[in-house]
């Protein structure tokens, strides 16, 4: 079954479902799902709308065309996906494999709807890993003087593989505000900790020194505010006083590994819209 995902923002009001889906229904289109939420605070509306495309009469670009018009009319700020479309995503590793093994199987096993054309590090060691699912690796050291130019170098590459989203799995780098403006709402990392606290590094020799009884992880999109970004997902896992950072970095690996997939797998279908430093994700 073709499919087309609508994302919508808007201001809330009165009727908004009835108008939105009145449209669909006059253009001959099936909803397929359709979640919806209202922020009352701020007075804001999301859509995720699903639909089927199996009767559609017209190009995507005629589709487009007519919703645009009909969003314009009524001040819906939008987006528009097709299942057709599978996006291409870059991994981006350091020394460390827990995360990168575990997106590149769900991908393998079709848990996770996307290609994975290329993983990019800054060391060589997780090559064997890409070997072993047959995924190109490319090694771009970084040292400071030369850290604009890999940057460079690597947007290249992004470019030339068409990549529709950046994985940073536990790549221990921070990105250029020039790297993020090139792919704004498409770059998502892995902080090894429940943000807003312990940000930046060391955060669970951080976090034992704290005495926490709790340690987590927490995927977000990339911004040039470091640790900033808006929170995608999160999760936790308690500890006790008996746990030392090594206890605290064993646990936080488990944690990352299924946070940074479940962030991803919601992008990937569709499930989140950004507004301002927050997110409104979707159930599926």
């Amino acid at each position: 079954m073709k499919e087309a995902v609508f994302l919508i923002k808007t201001r809330d009001r009165k009727g908004l479902l009835a108008s939105i889906s009145d449209y669909f229904f006059r253009h001959n289109l099936n909803i397929i799902q359709c979640r919806q939420y209202s922020d009352l605070r701020e007075g804001i509306y999301f859509m995720r709308i699903r639909l089927d495309l199996s009767d559609l009469a017209v190009t995507h670009k005629a589709l487009e065309d007519g919703f645009g018009q009909f969003a314009a009319a009524n001040d819906l700020e939008w987006n528009v996906f097709y299942s057709e479309n599978k996006q291409k995503v870059a991994i981006m590793v350091s020394r460390t494999s827990h995360c990168l093994y575990d997106l590149l199987v769900n991908a393998e096993e079709g848990d996770l709807d996307c290609e994975i054309p290329l993983v990019i590090s800054n060391h060589p060691m997780l090559e064997k890993v890409a070997d072993k699912f047959k995924v190109p690796f490319y090694c771009f050291p970084v040292i400071p003087e030369t850290k604009a130019e890999q940057e460079k170098q690597v947007i290249q590459l992004l470019k030339k593989h068409h990549i529709d989203l950046v994985v940073m799995a536990r790549y221990m780098q921070i990105l250029s505000e020039d790297f993020i403006a090139a792919y704004p709402g498409k770059i998502i990392n892995i902080h090894h900790a429940f943000l807003p606290a312990f940000q930046g590094g060391n955060p669970y020799e951080r976090a034992w020194e704290r005495g926490v009884k709790m340690i987590g992880a927490t995927a977000h999109y990339a911004t040039g505010d470091l640790d900033e970004g808006p929170i995608i997902e999160q999760d936790v896992e308690r500890i006790t006083h008996e746990s030392d950072p090594d206890d605290l970095k064993r646990i936080g690996k488990e944690i990352e590994r299924r946070v940074l997939t479940r962030a991803v797998k919601a992008h990937l279908e569709h499930r989140v819209i950004v507004n301002g430093r927050r997110t409104i994700v979707f159930s599926k």
